[in-house]
């Protein structure tokens, strides 16, 4: 199907609603279609438009969907991307307030620091020296559409599903480390809920920066130095529960801390 200028605005102006009124949404997909990933970052697009005017401001990139095990929690089968806005961020030991959550959930990652412009040619070897500083970092993923029953397109229009993301306060060199071989354990409330490796995310989280890097090119808007982008997660997600405290531990690169505020009375 070809999507309009009318339908695109139609689906971006559905999410802002959602997001303005912290009520989810129906799905846009059908809108845009199940398969038009064209269509759905038009629409992200339209989104961060609204967002800049709004005084927004952008501090870097999300790459979603990387670990299989969250391709299957959301019935996908390849990574996206969103937009990070400054005000997305949460300090590390911080706490995440409800104000504009609906459905959030939590993952860990690593994060980088971008150490150099990505555009021009692209090589392995340029992308280990682009990286910069690797940090431990937690993503609360959002989504405005309900109950989560996204398809990639959904994900895509909805800025990737993003909400806000912590970085620890530890920055090792990315390129003297072994980011495939990198083991994570995520606790609630010191449980551990989730776990994974470096290898669960596209093979490497430096294999998930490569995509982005080609990805923002081919859009026109390639990555810039100091940019923060989180490379996905290095396993499953998890629901937020609000009241617990979630730590996320990864080897070699160090920890990072968030809580969420206890229910409201």
């Amino acid at each position: 199907m070809t999507v309009t200028t009318t339908e695109l605005r139609q689906a971006a102006d559905r999410l802002l609603a959602a997001a303005d009124t912290a009520r989810q949404c129906e799905p846009v997909r059908d809108i845009l279609g199940d398969s038009d990933i064209g269509a759905a970052y038009a629409v992200q697009a339209l989104l961060t438009e609204a967002a800049l005017a709004r005084g927004r401001h952008i501090v870097g990139h999300k790459i979603g969907l990387t670990a299989p095990a969250v391709q299957r929690q959301l019935g996908v089968d390849q990574p996206d991307s969103g937009v990070l806005f400054a005000d997305m961020r949460i300090p590390c030991g911080g706490t995440v307030t409800r104000a504009g959550l609906l459905q959030p959930k939590v993952e860990a990652e690593v994060a980088f620091i971008l150490a150099e412009d990505l555009d021009g040619e692209l090589s392995e070897a340029r992308i280990r020296a682009a990286a910069g500083k690797a940090v431990a970092a937690l993503e609360i993923v959002d989504s405005r559409v309900r109950d989560w029953s996204i398809s990639i397109v959904d994900t895509i229009a909805d800025n990737g599903s993003s909400a806000r993301f912590v970085l620890g306060e530890t920055a090792v060199a990315a390129d003297q480390l072994d980011l495939t071989a990198v083991s994570m354990t995520l606790s609630e409330d010191g449980a551990a809920v989730s776990s994974g490796t470096g290898a669960d995310c596209l093979g490497s989280p430096l294999n998930a920066l490569w995509w982005l890097a080609r990805t923002a090119q081919a859009n026109g808007t390639p990555l810039r130095a100091g940019h923060i982008v989180l490379s996905g997660a290095l396993g499953p997600m998890v629901p937020a529960r609000f009241g617990s405290t979630y730590l996320a531990e990864i080897d070699g690169i160090g920890s990072v801390q968030v809580s969420f505020e206890g229910e409201q009375r």
